[in-house]
This record gives C-alpha cells, structure tokens and sequence, in this order.
C-alpha cells in the first residue's frame, strides 16, 4: 500500500509502482462500493470513480490515503499521510538526496522548489508525483 516500503525498487518503474497503488485502491473501491467510499471518506465521488477504474495517478495523496484506510487492518487516513511523507523525508536523509536533486535527476517535471512543497504537505501531490519521487529515493537507497 502507500505507505510499504518498496522492497526491490530495481525490479519496478515509478509507473508500475503508481499502477499498483491504483490497483490496491480500487480493490478497496470494488469491496466497499462507490457510493460508500465516498460517504465514509469525503472523497468526492468523481475522484472514486476514477479510482474504482483504476485511474489514481491524479487523486490527492490525502484523497487516497482515506480510501486506503477502509482497508482491514490498514491505520487511519492521518496516519497514512504522515507515513508517507516519513517515507519521503526519511529516505531523503537515508539515500543522502535533496530536492534539487530529485527535481533535475528524477522523471518528476518540477523543480526543487515545489519537490520540498510536496514532500513537506506545503503543496497537494498526486499518487503519480508520490509514485514517482518515492520510487527514485528508493532507487538511490540501495
């Protein structure tokens, strides 16, 4: 889920991780039901149909992370968003990157200015961006 570690990040693309999020996330859409995703979360129902249809790499990490909650055994919303952030930042301090550096060397089109937005919560990051930017820290930890 959003908030794993990425076990083997040679073995995966950012595109292939993000598609993965998109797959656990409709699962959790299809056992629940659109119409009760969207109430129990807030979520507006667009953004839940589009995850029932496997379409996240544009959903609001905070969007999915409610969604990902109505998973058994899965923590709180809160509590996933701050995981995945930790995931970030720790793995920023753990590979020796800054945000520079994600910005030029990663498949991110941002610079390193709206990086730190994002890592930080300062800005909305989409399952795409956190895909992405995740992957490639985890890429350099090795």
């Amino acid at each position: 889920m959003l908030y794993d570690d990425i076990e083997d990040p040679e073995a995966t693309s950012p595109d292939e991780l993000a598609e993965e999020y998109a797959d656990e996330l409709a699962e959790i859409v299809e056992a629940e039901g659109v119409d009760a995703v969207a109430d129990e979360t807030g979520v507006d129902r667009e953004t839940v149909e589009a995850l029932a249809e496997g379409d996240a790499a544009d959903v609001h990490i905070e969007d999915a992370a409610a969604v990902a909650a109505l998973a058994d055994d899965a923590p709180d919303s809160d509590a996933i968003v701050a995981e995945v952030r930790d995931n970030l930042l720790l793995g920023m301090t753990t590979a020796v990157l800054d945000v520079d550096t994600i910005a030029v060397e990663s498949d991110v089109e941002m610079d390193g200015k709206q990086v730190h937005q994002k890592v930080e919560g300062r800005s909305p990051m989409t399952v795409g961006e956190y895909a992405a930017i995740y992957h490639f820290i985890a890429s350099r930890q090795r």
